[in-house]
């Protein structure tokens, strides 16, 4: 083996590490911990369940559009490793913050600082980052990173107890906090900063991003990804209320059904992570989708707590490829020099399907007195989703990377 290709193995190991880590911290434990914490808030603040669950949207609203694009531009000109870093600060003092805050109007502040540090220190800079280190086995490489979300979250509720029994739900929220940089920061320190992919003419002069937004493949996918995205949030933030309250199931059956969509999202990244290296992508994607249209009205009307429980696996499994295949897909069809500006947009969009589509399940609930009519409409949403992939253009084995180097032409394999 030559040292060249010793010291890529070694940046590659240490980014695998470095977005596990970061992704396991910012996504598993941040995002998905917080929730862990919302009856503290009603119960010890005397917040209502509306104020606790808008920091979440409200935070994903106001700091998406306004930092997505922003974040792919720092990512496309510096690189992912400084931006990986302040993300991850941020993150954890977020935390810290939420555990000490006694207002609202704290409550909020320090939610959108989570959400800074989501955009900043989550997927986006993960996914440059692995893009452009891996070449070949890029979709294993991004579905080894993903793993960190599912074991993440499936942790954080275990650990969160734990805490909480010894110390109380605000120590708990701050170890939180400070336990997300110890994992999260050092690895990303050490991490070398990718080279930018070299432009597919030989030319050192940066690549516009106009080309793209001109095709009608970039809108494809950002109606694919927006609506799978939404479908995806809409069933995850509303399936506690509807197996608990609704169905009025136990609290250790709901917490096995959750688990289970944990599991399945762990199987699904690994999975969609290996088809995506041996299938084109686009037939991926479109399996992905399916999935998710197919599993969510099964979760809805299982007849039985065995087909309850399949579901929620199938549905992880959904999950887990939904948001992992976008950026690979991503990559097939524009190439890398624009993908930090690329994700930032779609990951913008996703963020405000991501914010609205539960809020509008829940009211349709509340003025139905049904989850029927929202499921359907998340149903309605995946199939939208299908359809926009089935009209991707794929990337054909004798194209170069993106769509940028060779137009795009519809009806691909």
């Amino acid at each position: 083996m030559s040292e060249g290709t010793a010291t890529r193995r070694g940046d590659q190991g240490l980014a695998l590490a470095t977005a596990f880590l970061a992704l396991f911290s910012i996504v598993g434990v941040a995002l998905y911990g917080l929730p862990f914490f919302y009856d503290f808030f009603v119960t010890d603040l005397g917040w209502t369940r509306q104020q606790v669950t808008s920091g979440n949207a409200l935070s994903k609203l106001l700091v998406g559009p306004l930092f997505g694009f922003l974040a792919g531009v720092i990512v496309d000109r510096f690189g992912p490793r400084r931006l990986m870093l302040a993300g991850i600060l941020m993150a954890g003092a977020a935390l810290v913050g939420l555990g000490g805050t006694t207002t609202l109007a704290g409550f909020y502040f320090f939610y959108l600082f989570n959400a800074l540090g989501y955009v900043c220190g989550g997927p986006l800079p993960n996914q440059v980052l692995l893009s452009r280190l891996f070449d070949a086995g890029r979709g294993k490489a991004m579905g080894f990173a993903y793993l960190g979300i599912g074991i993440g979250g499936a942790l954080v509720p275990l650990v969160a107890h734990a805490l909480i029994e010894a110390h109380g739900w605000r120590t708990a929220l701050r170890l939180l906090g400070v336990l997300i940089v110890v994992v999260a920061f050092p690895v990303a320190f050490f991490v070398r900063e990718p080279a930018p992919a070299p432009p597919s003419g030989g030319s050192a002069a940066p690549t516009s991003i106009l080309p793209v937004l001109r095709t009608p493949a970039f809108y494809l996918l950002l109606l694919g990804s927006m609506a799978s995205i939404g479908a995806v949030g809409g069933t995850i933030q509303n399936l506690k209320l509807y197996l608990a309250l609704d169905k009025a199931m136990t609290q250790r059956l709901v917490a096995e059904v959750m688990s289970l969509v944990l599991v399945g999202s762990l199987v699904g990244r690994l999975l969609m992570g290996w088809l995506a290296d041996r299938w084109p992508r686009r037939r991926v994607m479109l399996l992905v989708y399916l999935i998710v249209a197919g599993s969510i009205p099964l979760l809805a009307v299982a007849p039985s707590v065995g087909t309850l429980r399949a579901a929620a696996l199938v549905f992880g499994v959904g999950l887990g490829g939904d948001y992992m295949i976008i950026p690979l897909m991503a990559a097939d069809l524009f190439g890398l020099r624009v993908m930090g500006r690329l994700m930032g947009i779609v990951l913008t969009a996703d963020g405000v399907a991501e914010a609205l589509v539960p809020m509008a399940v829940a009211t349709i609930r509340d003025r139905a007195g049904s989850y029927g009519p929202g499921f359907l409409l998340l149903v309605g949403l995946a199939a939208v989703g299908a359809v926009a992939v089935v009209f991707l253009p794929g990337r054909r084995a004798d194209q170069p990377e993106g769509l940028l180097a060779t137009p795009p032409r519809l009806g691909g394999r």
